[in-house]
């Protein structure tokens, strides 16, 4: 019988989404995968990391004009000839084959990404959107990055419409609409340690692990 299984969390930016999924991966045992999948991506394709770092959790439309626009030589002998243009499209595709080929071989959470619709065909997956208070989002950006409570609205307003915009192209769903998951949880409630307790234990029971 196959055991494995994939966690899959959305979050808003300052929700502690990432943190959350650091520490549950860390309880459940499994390998944990945010910005990890940009080098991986990378090495796989023979690209330079400069492109998926760019084309990160953007969509296409994104590509009009400078970097993405343009047409490069690719980094690897024998891959695609330089003269096929790179666009958003062909890096989610590169990054949605890693996804699927490291939960092909393991248990694993992935942070966004829209890993959750890229492995809706794996029946051992748990979706998880975590949200939180706009308060406590602006507090946490403001500690993070040392800045005004006007740049962190900005910085979540931008990051907000990039996330939902990439979600709701690629997926074709709804990102952060509790719908679209099997768990959505406001990590204001009940903390970020409590949060991963909530998570944990329904993930466990949903998977049955």
């Amino acid at each position: 019988m196959d055991n494995k299984f994939v966690v899959n969390i959305g979050r808003q930016l300052g929700s502690g989404g990432r943190e959350v999924g650091e520490k549950l991966a860390a309880r459940l045992g499994i390998d944990f995968y945010d910005k990890e999948l940009i080098r991986l991506a990378s090495e796989e394709s023979g690209l330079c990391r400069e492109f998926f770092e760019k084309a990160d959790e953007k969509t296409s439309q994104g590509i009009i004009g400078g970097l993405f626009g343009m047409r490069f030589p690719f980094i690897s002998d024998g891959a695609i000839p330089a003269t096929n243009c790179l666009s958003n499209d062909a890096l989610f595709k590169v990054q949605s084959d890693v996804i699927r080929r490291l939960a092909e071989e393991k248990s694993c959470l992935f942070v966004g990404r829209c890993a959750d619709y890229i492995l809706r065909d794996n029946p051992r997956c748990a979706n998880i959107f975590i949200s939180c208070s706009h308060e406590e989002r602006v507090r946490r950006l403001r500690q993070i990055h040392s800045i005004s409570e006007h740049a962190a609205e900005e910085m979540m307003n931008k990051a907000d419409k990039r996330r939902s915009e990439y979600y709701n192209y690629y997926s074709y769903k709804m990102w952060g609409v509790a719908a679209t998951y099997h768990l959505c949880i406001d990590s204001s409630v009940l903390g970020i340690d409590g949060t991963v307790d909530l998570v944990e234990e329904f993930v466990r029971k949903k998977l049955k692990i």
